[in-house]
């Protein structure tokens, strides 16, 4: 079993990166599930209904989100969609939800998505007090569990990936859209990668205009954030699952420009 995840897509040129370049990874790296955090393909920030539907005829099994999950309000028309996963430890009785499984081959596969609360401001509960008990009820129902872990802090996610291992498959972090040089196969064969890095402008401030950004910092005023423009780059982590075990046997970060 390969499963592709790839890092958050951010806007109409990272979205058109990925629909050129998808079938070709898929066929390349002969990919049997895709993963894709979907939270910053719409203007960067949340998605609509017009570009699910784009990314909908992709072939692509499930589409993670975060801390602008609700960035778009037509969100709230196809959020129910069983592809579609926002962070499980939202706030109680939100819509939506947190974890699936889904059916590849002749395995099931559990994909949980949860956001970190360093420097995240957005209310949440405990991601680690979460995530033990999804994942002690997923151990009973699926062969292979896949944690999005959309958060800040990389000593987070690492925390995570300790706090996890021997119980998961793999973990991956996004949000930072920068592609961390660590993937790894931990002591207990879970793969594991900090950040997959992100889909969108090459030249830019993580995805965003580089004048825009650096004014930003610069003057420590309000700038309204608009996406950059020009070429484009594709990051993402393939993850290879031993049949028989269920463990991660190999795993390798791509980037395409």
């Amino acid at each position: 079993m390969k499963i592709l995840a790839i890092g958050d897509i951010v806007g109409d040129l990272g979205l058109k990166k990925l629909s050129e370049l998808l079938p070709k990874i898929i066929e390349k790296e002969n990919i049997d599930f895709t993963i894709v955090n979907a939270e910053n393909t719409s203007g960067g920030m949340g998605l609509t209904q017009k570009d699910f539907d784009t990314l909908q005829k992709m072939k692509i099994d499930v589409f993670t989100m975060g801390n602008h999950t609700w960035g778009k309000k037509d969100i709230f028309s196809f959020i129910d969609n069983p592809k579609l996963l926002r962070p499980a430890n939202y706030s109680k009785g939100v819509p939506g939800k947190g974890y699936n499984i889904y059916q590849c081959k002749d395995k099931k596969i559990a994909v949980i998505n949860l956001i970190g609360r360093t420097d995240m401001n957005i209310l949440s509960e405990n991601p680690f007090l979460l995530a033990k008990d999804l994942v002690a009820k997923l151990q009973k129902e699926a062969d292979i569990i896949v944690v999005d872990f959309h958060a800040e802090a990389t000593a987070e996610k690492i925390a995570m990936k300790h706090f996890l291992d021997g119980k998961i498959t793999v973990l991956f972090g996004t949000h930072t859209h920068v592609q961390t040089a660590d993937a790894e196969i931990t002591e207990q064969g879970a793969g594991y990668i900090t950040d997959l890095g992100m889909t969108g402008a090459i030249n830019s401030v993580i995805g965003m205009d580089v004048k825009a950004s650096i004014k930003r910092f610069v003057t420590s005023l309000p700038e309204r954030y608009k996406l950059a423009e020009g070429n484009a780059m594709l990051n993402g982590c393939v993850f290879e699952i031993n049949d028989d075990n269920c463990k991660t046997e190999k795993i390798y970060a791509i980037s395409y420009k």
